[in-house]
């Protein structure tokens, strides 16, 4: 949220209009594998008294035919209010995202943008089903499908994107901009940040297609200056309101953060040279000042909380080893102390972007080695609420690498199956950096098989190396038997020995993880391309078959959908019934069934079985052509 919503606030909601609703989630039928906060969907609520922006709204509503409007200020400019004072004045129906650190997912952010839209108007489905597979490209596939599903909405809408100033993944930024270029005519594509926005800006003013608001058309006028001191009960002089509105240049958060000095006994007949409008001396105030006239108590709240990202009564007692912090969140939310709402029921709240730096900075200040053990029982509140990720990010920040390394071993399946391929190599290249993958034998193997998947096979085999040994040292351990599963299955999937041996990992795969109750279709469809390899094709087609049965109970349609065009390849080579076939008994040593890469050249190349060490199997367990292009070179 932009930071000038201190000067009249707007609160955050946990609840979207036209999407379904849960625990302040939302879940598509057909939509990503993941939930997604429904707060970030929704225009943040204008609370009353906050002053209007009549010029700006009036110039933005009033027919201007550029289809891009983009707000840039440093914080503390208004950037959230306008857009939302725009949203109540104008006819169009508004698709709002609220971007933020967690959105550098280019299938995260997508995912918001298309239920956004959705949620005005049903989009196209195949932008769900790319965004819900982990093969897909988001360059490729899923940004022109969102593109082509946007430029086809029927009904005028302004998509508006808030905060976009926390994308730096270039491809996020690259799919805004391409958005840019998809605007259907009648509607807008707004987007607000910090800096420069992730759009083509000297080619859309060369065209005449974008509107541009900045510092200088934010800045408040007097007569703004003054509705905002009189909304905060305070009454001035045309003179000291002058002066005031001189010395912080139409700043909003400046003017409403003076409106707190005035209010805490700061003298009102020098208010304007009393109070300075810079960010130095906003943060000298807040700190000598503001912090300085409450309670000892409050202070050390504020100050210790502030390394939460969002926070609830339990989760700030939790941390601060001490109970009543609901009521004292909800006494501080009462007083406006720059503490915003994230729900209606007054449980999560969040501090104001510019407050918290300024508290995070106070607490570095005076306690220094305290912030990384807040932040280790953060992660251990999280834990026990089922709150993973959240747990993993508190640990990343403490840098508690065991504790990461344990959270990745839970959840890098499910991220991996979700399609989250960019948040899954964060995680781990944050591990790897810190030296936490060489412990931890599942965090390696999680490592192998995103290589394998993401068609670095060389880093796939390394961290292969690095599991194995791992599996010889740590042999006997608590979770050895499932780890030594998870080993057998990784040896399957890359095909590391041959044809032969694969199969034989394979079906001990499955024995083992039967033997603990689990289901995978990823296991019958590596003993069906294990078979296919030795040369059995009508038997990998029954394992197959039951790949595709236990895909569709599981939900797991990447590993179902490949499963099927093995079956239909399997049935083509049989009604082509030519290329060589090698014996059951025997590796092959050379490229097998080239008709197969023929007939469906774009996803799939002809199997290859060289010997020892060789990635050719990779690929088709994720569906991509790995192989052909790094695997042994016979292919």
């Amino acid at each position: 949220m932009a930071a000038a919503d201190l000067y009249g606030g707007t609160v955050r909601s946990m609840v979207v209009s036209g999407v379904g609703q849960g625990a302040g989630r939302v879940r598509r039928r057909h939509g990503p594998a993941f939930d997604l906060f429904t707060a970030k969907l929704r225009r943040p609520q204008l609370r009353p008294g906050v002053v209007r922006r009549s010029p700006l709204i009036d110039w933005l509503a009033s027919g201007d035919p550029r289809p891009i409007v983009s707000v840039v200020a440093p914080p503390g400019y208004g950037k959230t209010t306008l857009l939302s004072q725009w949203a109540e004045r104008n006819g169009l129906a508004f698709a709002w995202v609220s971007v933020d650190e967690a959105d550098n997912d280019p299938k995260v952010l997508l995912s918001y943008v298309a239920a956004a839209l959705d949620a005005v108007e049903p989009i196209d489905e195949r932008v769900f089903d790319a965004l819900a597979s982990p093969a897909s490209s988001v360059p490729g596939t899923v940004a022109p499908r969102l593109g082509s599903a946007f430029a086809a909405m029927t009904s005028p809408v302004a998509l508006v994107l808030d905060d976009v100033h926390a994308l730096r993944n270039a491809q996020c930024r690259a799919a805004v901009a391409a958005l840019a270029d998809h605007v259907p005519p009648g509607s807008r594509l707004a987007v607000a940040g910090r800096d420069q926005p992730p759009l083509r800006v000297a080619r859309l003013r060369a065209e005449g297609k974008i509107l541009e608001i900045g510092p200088g058309e934010l800045s408040l006028t007097r007569e703004e200056a003054s509705a905002l001191l009189r909304n905060a009960d305070l009454t001035l002089g045309e003179a000291e309101v002058a002066e005031l509105h001189q010395r912080t240049e139409g700043w909003p958060t400046g003017l409403y953060l003076a409106a707190l000095y005035l209010k805490e006994g700061g003298p009102l007949g020098q208010a304007g040279v009393s109070f300075g409008g810079d960010d130095r001396l906003v943060s000298e105030y807040l700190e000598a000042e503001f912090l300085a006239r409450i309670s000892r108590r409050q202070r050390a709240f504020l100050t210790q909380t502030a390394v939460l990202e969002r926070m609830c009564g339990p989760l700030c007692d939790a941390l601060l080893d001490q109970g009543g912090s609901a009521d004292l969140l909800a006494s501080l939310a009462r007083s406006n102390l720059l503490l915003v709402p994230l729900d209606r029921r007054g449980q999560w709240y969040r501090y104001h972007h510019l407050f918290r730096d300024m508290l995070l900075a106070e607490l570095e200040r005076t306690e220094p080695g305290l912030m990384p053990p807040l932040r280790r029982r953060a992660a251990a509140w999280c834990q026990r609420a089922s709150l993973l990720e959240e747990a993993l990010e508190y640990s990343v920040a403490a840098g508690d690498v065991d504790a990461v390394a344990e959270l990745v071993e839970r959840l890098w399946l499910p991220a991996l199956w979700q399609g989250r391929v960019t948040t899954l190599q964060r995680w781990l290249g944050w591990l790897d950096e810190h030296g936490g993958i060489e412990g931890h034998p599942m965090v390696a193997m999680a490592a192998s098989v995103l290589a394998a998947s993401t068609g670095r096979p060389v880093e796939a085999e390394r961290w292969a190396d690095v599991a194995d040994r791992l599996l010889r040292e740590h042999a006997g351990g608590r979770q050895d038997h499932t780890v030594s599963a998870w080993g057998v299955l990784l040896r399957a999937v890359l095909c590391r020995s041959g044809a032969v041996q694969m199969l034989a990992d394979a079906d001990e795969a499955a024995r083992s993880f039967a033997a603990r109750g689990a289901v995978l279709p990823v296991i019958p469809f590596l003993q069906g391309l294990a078979r296919v390899l030795a040369g059995d094709p009508d038997k990998g087609d029954s394992y197959f078959e039951d790949a595709v049965s236990i895909g569709e109970k599981g939900g797991m349609r990447e590993v179902r959908a490949i499963a099927r065009c093995e079956r239909a390849l399997v049935a083509m080579h049989a009604a082509i019934g030519t290329g060589p076939r090698p014996s059951p008994g025997r590796p092959a040593r050379r490229c097998v069934l080239p008709e197969w890469r023929k007939a469906s050249p774009r996803r799939w190349s002809a199997r290859c079985e060289p010997g020892p060490r060789c990635t050719g199997a990779t690929s088709r367990q994720r569906g991509r052509n790995l192989s052909a292009r790094n695997g042994c070179g016979r292919c």
